[in-house]
């Protein structure tokens, strides 16, 4: 039961943890904001060179490493967001004049940069695991994209809950960008064909001929999959979904600072107003 217990335990840890630890830093006073981004930084050089060097080790520890390596990577993907190092041109507010589809371009325009830098991120891990017999690293972060990818057209296409408050307040701005409504069409196709997925994984999991290594990392990605969904359906449930990260927001308790001059988007005009 250790290669399958263990990984989802694992899984589900790593995902909390994770979650709240980004939001913890994230809500911290922005003099600190360029420290941690280089301090982020550190970790994901460790962690790209975690991945290419565990590529060839198709062993329990190679499935472990290899996992944790790229929710490390990921992590820095979400942080430089969130900071607002890594985002788009476009840092206002949705023109109220703008309605429908042509919401599209200007909510693209808000997180271009973002997405072409994950792009170019599973390219160079797909570059480091080539032909290599460990692939965790890569299918995990590829899951990680595509479900947060689908995550956000749902949310620009509107759904019932927005976790709003995880947005910090120089990115306030995102809100605009959101639809909220009981729920829209491509919410049931992206749930199906995502829970679709997540049961192959198991099936591919629990297949009595693979290794140990092969179970433990289709453990991995199941898991991963699965709590994906969950983070679909917390879009849509009356469920206060945000109170398992209550402890990441404790960081924005503390007095507020102005923003310096070198902070991003600071030059930016201050919004009348105060995803996913």
């Amino acid at each position: 039961m250790s290669l399958y217990g263990m990984p989802i335990l694992y899984a589900l840890f790593v995902w909390w943890f994770s979650t709240g630890a980004v939001l913890y830093v994230i809500g911290l006073p922005r003099s600190t904001a360029a420290r941690s981004m280089v301090a982020a930084t550190a970790v994901l050089a460790a962690a790209l060179y975690g991945i290419g060097t565990s590529a060839t080790d198709a062993s329990v520890t190679g499935a472990y490493i290899a996992f944790t390596c790229a929710i490390l990577v990921w992590g820095w993907h979400e942080m430089s967001f969130l900071m607002g190092f890594v985002t788009g041109p476009r840092r206002t507010e949705m023109p109220k004049s703008i309605e429908g589809m042509s919401r599209l371009m200007p909510a693209i325009e808000t997180v271009i940069y973002h997405e072409i830098a994950i792009f170019l991120t599973v390219i160079a891990l797909a570059a480091l695991t080539w032909n290599a017999p460990n692939q965790v690293g890569l299918w995990t972060f590829v899951i990680l994209w595509l479900m947060r990818l689908s995550a956000k057209i749902n949310v620009f296409l509107g759904v019932p809950n927005l976790t709003e408050e995880f947005l910090p307040p120089h990115l306030t701005y995102l809100k605009t960008y959101f639809g909220r409504r009981p729920m829209n069409l491509f919410f049931p196709l992206s749930v199906s064909v995502s829970t679709a997925v997540t049961v192959l994984l198991v099936a591919a999991a629990l297949h009595p001929a693979i290794s140990g290594y092969a179970t433990v990392g289709m453990t991995f990605l199941a898991t991963l999959m699965a709590l994906a969904v969950l983070e679909h359906w917390f879009l849509v449930l009356p469920i206060p979904a945000a109170d398992m990260w209550a402890w990441g927001l404790t960081s924005r308790d503390a007095p507020a600072q102005a923003p310096s001059n070198d902070a991003p988007g600071s030059d930016r005009q201050p919004l009348e107003k105060v995803p996913a």
